[in-house]
């Protein structure tokens, strides 16, 4: 009795596996054409790194040349290490569009179309947003603190300033407003993805904005100006997300659940004849 020939079930296999290894490929090129983007900014950037730092360190220093003091560097390797971790920092900052291009063609084949009209404008959205927190640290934050703290000095001490600790505080005073800057993103897919709806963060304002101010007293330093000054922009950036839930999702009718009869539990019913 002929039998029919079993199908190969080792070609689909392998069809996966060779799928599975070509993105891996394309995943090693994509992270490689990132670092070397970063490698190259920082080549580029090398012959400028004390013009950087000066230019960084520009709010502290005019505060503290108003009380007579500077900057010092209390490492033997600090007036070295600490341009070079700035320029190494810059070159990330920089290279960040490009990283997130990379990510992009990385993952945008395999999306829907919908997915990619929203993914694309929440990704420049996401960019834009944290560039724009840390222009607004260096430009209207960093004047105010530092001016706060050297003034807060008491009477016979001299504020001298270690570089490298300095940097440390600016890079992350950097990264928390960039940070911060985010909420109209995740505002707006928290609403999005269903996970709540722009009425319930509205009836949340109140809460909100104590937490804001939490999360400001935490992560700038130990005075009421520096505070207000992160925690404002963070409320204003809430209401700016929900206007975007306004304008760009639609809300969804509430339906209501359709009516089912009730029957006593003492009184089943009974079969008609």
């Amino acid at each position: 009795m002929a039998t029919d020939p079993l199908p190969d079930s080792n070609a689909g296999q392998d069809q996966r596996e060779q799928s599975f290894l070509s993105h891996l490929a394309e995943l090693r090129d994509r992270l490689i054409r990132a670092i070397l983007c970063v490698l190259i900014l920082v080549l580029v950037l090398m012959p400028l790194a004390n013009p950087l730092y000066s230019w960084l360190s520009r709010p502290m220093m005019d505060k503290m040349a108003e009380v007579g003091a500077q900057m010092i560097a209390t490492d033997v390797a600090s007036p070295f290490l600490a341009p070079f971790k700035l320029v190494c920092f810059m070159a990330i900052m920089l290279s960040v569009p490009y990283i997130f291009y990379q990510i992009w063609a990385f993952v945008g084949p395999g999306l829907y179309r919908h997915e990619r009209r929203l993914a694309l404008p929440l990704l420049a959205s996401t960019i834009a947003l944290f560039y724009l927190g840390t222009a607004f640290a260096y430009f209207a934050v960093f004047p105010v603190i530092f001016g706060f703290l050297t003034a807060a000095a008491p009477e016979g001490v001299t504020v001298m300033t270690d570089i490298s600790k300095y940097l440390d505080f600016v890079i992350v005073m950097f990264f928390a407003f960039g940070a911060a800057f985010e909420i109209p993103v995740a505002t707006f897919l928290l609403v999005k993805t269903g996970i709540t709806t722009r009425r319930a963060l509205s009836n949340k304002r109140p809460y909100v904005i104590v937490g804001v101010f939490i999360v400001a007293a935490i992560l700038t330093p130990p005075d009421p100006v520096s505070q207000t000054l992160m925690a404002i922009p963070m409320c204003l950036l809430y209401e700016l997300g929900l206007l975007f839930c306004r304008l760009f999702i639609k809300e969804e009718d509430e339906e209501d659940e359709p009516s089912q009869a009730v029957v006593p539990a003492g009184n089943p019913p009974r079969d008609l004849p």
